[in-house]
């Protein structure tokens, strides 16, 4: 995979790492890049059962809430 090098402010990478507990901070910043990634496909997905049932009008039961 292709690496890609940015600057960030230190006050933004550090509180990244103190919130990831990573004391890397490549790690961190990854980490939570890869996070947020993986948010956006969730929604997706859940957005895109909601939508297919309006459009085939068939009913799906709700996914229960993660708390």
């Amino acid at each position: 995979m292709a690496k890609v090098s940015i600057s960030l402010d230190a006050e933004l990478v550090v509180e990244v790492m103190v919130l990831a507990g990573i004391g890397n901070p490549q790690d961190a910043v990854e980490t939570v890049v890869r996070d947020y990634i993986a948010r956006g496909h969730r929604t997706e997905a859940r957005t895109a059962s909601r939508d297919e049932s309006v459009r085939t009008g068939r009913l799906v039961p709700p996914e229960p809430e993660q708390g």
